[in-house]
């Protein structure tokens, strides 16, 4: 007998195709239901299944794809064209989720060690401590922004610029602060005034306005690291403590502004201070 058909004469039942491609036998079952890999044959009696050897290939084909990312329906379309190769389109569109994939990966390390330095260093509660705020001259802007993003235009782009064109000066220590004046949290959309301390008045422009802050007499401040996006997780801490100390915000929070992407090249080293008006 020839051997090619020898070879393709072979037949295997389930369970001795499940070994051979080293799939379950309920891996089989469901391809054969979504109709990605049907059995060769069927027995009209006995109801057994039998694969053959050019359906072990088709199998190695699945297997591949999937560990290269692709969907069993976007294997299943790439068979329907009738190759058992994704086109260029497909492959440089798995090409960017995976560089996406990456990006947030890299995101999430970050935050990792970041939580795992915070646990090592135990400095969660020794960082939260009160102190008086005096009043001082603000230079102050308002306006919805749809994220803190924006902030690192805004501040040195636009702000900055304005402040020096009227001829203001940042005496030391140097101040500022955001403040959010939505009456409940939002991801967007955000009510900011950016306040920064001032040496001397100066008359409003269409930016800016000048008054000044109120004076923080007690307040209950906690440093933050890292990201914006994480003030949530610093400010839950600090709600926390001031729950268990029975202290009563008086005020709206800020944001003070210490370390960012200024004067750090790292996010993991911004460093915000938060500010609550509390008695």
């Amino acid at each position: 007998m020839d051997k090619k058909n020898s070879i393709n004469s072979f037949r295997f039942k389930i369970g001795e195709f499940s070994k051979l491609c080293r799939v379950t036998v309920k891996t089989l079952r469901h391809y054969e239901a979504i109709g990605l890999l049907t059995p060769n044959e069927i027995d009209e009696w006995t109801g057994y299944r039998y694969y053959n050897v050019s359906q072990s290939q088709k199998m190695a084909t699945i297997q591949h794809l999937k560990r290269l990312g692709f969907s069993l329906e976007e294997i299943s379309d790439i068979f329907s064209t009738g190759s058992d190769r994704p086109d260029i389109d497909r492959i440089e569109k798995k090409l960017e989720e995976c560089r996406d994939e990456i990006e947030k990966l890299k995101h999430r390390a970050t935050e990792l060690s970041c939580l795992s330095e915070q646990i090592k260093s135990k400095t969660n509660m020794d960082k939260i401590f009160i102190k008086t705020i005096p009043s001082r001259i603000v230079a102050s802007h308002r306006q919805i922004i749809k994220s803190y993003d924006e902030l690192f235009n805004l501040c040195p782009n636009i702000l900055g610029p304005e402040m020096m064109r009227i001829g203001c000066t940042c005496p030391e220590p140097q101040y500022c602060y955001t403040v959010e004046h939505n009456k409940e949290h939002c991801d967007s959309n955000i009510d900011l005034e950016y306040c920064e301390a001032v040496g001397e008045w100066h008359e409003d422009t269409p930016l800016l306005h000048f008054y000044e802050s109120a004076e923080l007499k007690n307040a209950v401040c906690m440093n933050h690291i890292g990201s914006y996006e994480r003030f949530g997780e610093t400010f839950a801490e600090l709600l926390k403590y001031l729950e268990e100390n029975d202290i009563h915000i008086t005020g709206s929070p800020r944001f003070c502004y210490i370390d960012g992407i200024w004067n750090k090249e790292s996010e993991d080293e911004w460093l915000t201070e938060i500010q609550v008006p509390v008695e």
